[in-house]
């Protein structure tokens, strides 16, 4: 699938959604669009619908082909991984937002309702990519195509994952499925009680992921479509997260599709951490890469998924575009930055300054031995107020729109980076069997696997460590020095108990200038309060 299918794929629903995708009847905004009962006039239909689905995950529509999927002021302040990487993101240590948009105080403090617009957003978008893909399987099911079987398995992946990021964030809303048909109707959740619903909803997922592994394409075998590696990951990430979703651990599962990733022979580490996040990071140049959002600087333009966080973090005085983020035209957003208990998490002074204060003339972390760190200090660490300018915090300029190794990319555009948005790389691989090997009692074998990432991070063995300094929070923040800016921090926190009142608190947190602890019923964000208000099938989460 290639760029341009990303982009070009066919509108199936004209729903301007306002609360739920309560009505599902599929309306084409024009009538020379494809029909879905035309799908399978021409074996391109299916693929360019197929591309519109994936595509509903990271832009906000078509365009002038038919504008913003929802109604919004602006329609890539609420695409999908824009408003997961908030939730995610600013709303833990990792970043913190100087704009004065409403709902963003609300998650830089902990401190938001069912009202907050990024929220109600991302739920908005989750279900629309439901009922896209519903829609798609519906008109694909019994073909015996095995072209098709394929397309419907990556459909129902799709499916899988907008309803995996719904049972982190909201844990049991609203199910449909393609065997709902057509018509208007009020969707209902799993179950009223909400730990049973999100359990439920926890097992289907699962089932599904286990029921299409084997209709996939091998994998590596046409990034960036889905394959049996993504498959895989997402099943290793939930089991990861099981005793959160469910209550019970589910350990040996998670290591089991870690194995099955990281022995599969078809995936290495970068050489280059950085290339992860460059715009040669595609899985076609990338040995690491899994599965990621692609994005391109001439044909996916917008101010959405990479480009928003390599923009929202550029500024004018502290990280010039030109040098850090290799994008020139619209810069200097001076949104995004990190808080300093998150750098004194990435620049762990042990490994590499050697247990002695970070020198003040290093701005850059350039003496780090961990090469993870792309850090740069600001006017000050201490940030005076939530919406304080970006020119207080921690600099971060991970992301970028060059190459890996400095160059510009063939597809450069000024204002839209060509770095593609990673869901799973084989890092997370290690890591997750890491953690799943320690909870089980294997300390040898779970160093092991953090050494191998450790190694990549400093260039040699320098930065590993032994069974003994092997802990809990070590894993936490190992995870947090490896994957930060790649919107999972908020769900690494919550399963390792440190999100809300976990006794781990940084600036602003809960709205103190040095945090404090909040509620833990914050750990699941709520279902939004306009579904609430128009759906009578909808309890809201405890708490709110």
């Amino acid at each position: 699938m290639n760029k341009k299918i990303l982009i070009s794929g066919i509108f199936l629903s004209a729903l301007m959604i306002t609360s739920c995708v309560k009505d599902l009847n599929v309306i084409p905004k024009d009538p020379n669009t494809i029909l879905a009962g035309n799908l399978g006039d021409n074996p391109v239909y299916m693929k360019q619908t197929l591309g519109k689905i994936y595509a509903s995950f990271m832009i906000s529509g078509q365009g002038s082909n038919g504008g913003d999927d929802i109604s919004a002021s602006d329609g890539n302040f609420f695409t999908t991984t824009r408003a997961l990487w908030n939730c995610q993101e600013i709303t833990t240590d990792e970043a913190i937002c100087a704009w004065g948009d409403v709902g963003i105080a609300d998650l830089n403090t902990q401190t938001w309702s069912a009202q907050n617009p990024f929220l109600t957003a991302l739920y908005q978008r989750l279900s629309l990519s439901v009922t896209y893909a519903n829609e798609f399987i519906r008109n694909t099911n019994g073909n015996n195509d095995p072209q098709i079987v394929q397309y419907n398995a990556e459909a129902r992946f799709l499916r899988a994952l907008a309803y995996a990021w719904n049972i982190d964030l909201f844990g049991n809303p609203p199910f449909t499925t393609d065997a709902d048909g057509v018509g208007k109707f009020f969707p209902k959740q799993l179950d009223t009680n909400p730990q049973l619903g999100r359990t439920k909803l926890f097992n289907y997922v699962v089932s599904e992921l286990r029921s299409i592994e084997s209709k996939l394409g091998d994998a590596k075998f046409s990034y960036p479509q889905a394959d049996k590696g993504a498959c895989w990951m997402l099943l290793a990430r939930l089991y990861l997260n099981a005793q959160v979703y469910t209550g019970t651990a589910k350990w040996d599962s998670c290591k089991l599709y870690c194995d099955k990733v990281i022995g599969s022979g078809k995936y290495s580490l970068a050489t280059n951490y950085r290339q992860n996040f460059s715009a040669d990071n595609d899985g076609n140049r990338n040995p690491e890469m899994i599965f990621a959002w692609e994005q391109d600087g001439i044909n996916t333009q917008g101010y959405v998924g990479t480009t928003f966080i390599i923009e929202s973090s550029s500024d004018a005085i502290y990280l010039k575009a030109e040098d850090y983020h290799g994008l020139t035209s619209n810069t200097n957003w001076n949104g995004n930055r990190a808080r300093k208990q998150f750098m004194n998490v990435l620049v762990d002074t042990i490994a590499t300054y050697g247990n002695v204060p970070v020198p003040a003339s290093d701005v850059t972390f350039s003496q780090c031995k961990d090469k993870r760190v792309y850090l740069k200090m600001k006017k000050s660490m201490d940030i005076p107020s939530p919406s304080s300018s970006g020119d207080y915090g921690i600099g971060n300029y991970k992301f970028t729109a060059r190459n890996g190794d400095g160059t510009q990319a063939v597809n450069y555009n000024a204002a839209y980076a060509s770095t593609d948005f990673p869901i799973f790389r084989l890092a997370d691989a290690y890591l997750m069997r890491a953690e799943a090997l320690f909870n089980t009692g294997d300390l040898a074998n779970s160093v092991k696997d953090v050494n191998i990432i450790r190694t990549r991070a400093f260039g040699n063995a320098t930065g590993n460590i032994t069974t003994a300094q092997l802990t809990a929070k070590f894993l936490l923040d190992e995870r947090g020095r490896e994957f930060y800016y790649e919107a999972q921090r908020r769900t690494d926190l919550v399963r390792f108990g440190k999100f809300t009142d976990g006794n781990y608190n940084w600036a602003w947190k809960g709205g103190t200038f040095n945090g404090t602890n909040t509620d833990k019923h914050l750990n699941l964000f709520p279902i939004p309060g306009a579904e609430v208000s128009a759906n009578p099938f909808i309890k809201q989460n405890p708490g709110y």
